[in-house]
């Protein structure tokens, strides 16, 4: 947290760099800098505010704020209009929560601890969970596949609106069933390993302090994508499926290589694939009901972004099934994010 500290300083600078009307690739990289902190502050609230609640609430409130970032930067992304940095985003979240977030715990946990072992049947209710909510994205797409790009959000709204519901739906009877049975389906209960140090008022103001300035932020950053990418020479689709997930999701990530380097793999599992599965269910149909407020987005994702859903997903629940694994294992799910970043950043 103390390193956090340090970038807040980009908070402030951003703002500045508004009013001196600073350059489009220097707010950008600004703003990513500032939601790197501000984050990190609204997940550590929202664990200390559980860690008062108790498991149930505390398990509800995690759920709702654990990927409040993520959804507000596709707000903002959708009132302006760039779908395709919406789902690439969202698309992005999952892939860097499995490839990147797990194989850096994997990595630099067997690098500290010669071999880690880990509850094979803890993460494989999710991991199964996580694989039918990819399936459940992919039946748009099949089904649409010879249908034109311009008509799918006009003429097949519904579709995309149905399936997000029934999504939706999945999301909170899985909430349910999470406090029933004890089982933690999302990965959120792993707020009882984080030190408390702060007192319950302290945290709700953090909390709220935290989610405005996300928000003005995010706009910010929103603001700045399309002259950014242009002035730069970079595809948008890097941008939303590499650069805004990493931005959105450092703070998270950190906290599941900490729990990897304390041998505690069962807590690093359960924020991969537990974001994974939040970011799937939950932050992606959000977003399309959203998006009925503005200009109606489709939930219809391109082949590519499909196939590294896909991908990822079978890795993950290879990874959790096998109980126990090593750096090497790590070090490839981080060669294939970084071959996937590359890809992105040659081809767009």
């Amino acid at each position: 947290m103390k390193y956090l500290k340090i970038l807040l300083i980009c908070v402030p600078l951003s703002f500045l760099g508004v009013f001196l009307n600073w350059s489009a690739s220097i707010l950008f990289v600004l703003t990513c800098i500032s939601i790197i902190p501000l984050a990190g502050y609204l997940g550590s609230a929202t664990e200390e505010i559980a860690a008062y609640t108790g498991p149930k609430l505390g398990g509800f409130l995690n759920a709702t704020f654990g990927n409040a970032t993520e959804l507000i930067i596709s707000f903002f992304a959708i009132k302006a209009g760039l779908f395709d940095v919406v789902k690439a985003s969202l698309a992005g979240s999952v892939l860097g929560n499995i490839l990147l977030v797990l194989g850096c715990s994997i990595f630099f946990g067997g690098l500290k601890h010669k071999e880690l072992k880990y509850d094979a049947q803890l993460g494989t209710f999710t991991a199964t969970m996580l694989l039918f909510a990819v399936i459940g994205l992919t039946i748009p797409a099949v089904f649409t596949i010879n249908v034109p790009e311009n008509l799918i959000s006009s003429e097949y709204e519904s579709f995309s609106v149905i399936t997000s519901v029934i999504l939706l739906s999945i999301y909170v009877i899985g909430l349910i069933y999470s406090f029933k049975s004890q089982k933690d389906l999302y990965g959120v209960e792993h707020a009882e390993d984080i030190d408390s140090k702060w007192s319950l008022p302290v945290s709700i103001i953090i909390l709220g302090v935290s989610t405005v300035l996300i928000a003005v932020i995010s706009e910010l950053l929103v603001d700045n994508i399309e002259p950014m990418t242009q002035s730069a020479g970079i595809s948008e689709m890097f941008v939303g499926i590499i650069l805004i997930p990493i931005v959105g999701n450092a703070a998270e990530h950190s906290t599941s290589v900490i729990m990897a380097l304390k041998n505690k793999m069962d807590i690093s599992i359960e924020i991969a694939v537990g974001s994974s599965l939040q970011i799937s269910l939950f932050v992606i149909p959000a977003s399309v009901i959203i998006s009925l407020f503005f200009t109606p987005m489709s939930i219809i994702f391109k082949p590519i972004e499909l196939f590294l859903f896909f991908a990822s997903v079978l890795i993950a629940n290879q990874v959790v099934k096998a109980g126990r694994s090593n750096w090497m294992e790590g070090l490839k799910l981080i060669s294939m994010y970084a071959i996937a970043a590359v890809g992105f950043f040659i081809v767009g």
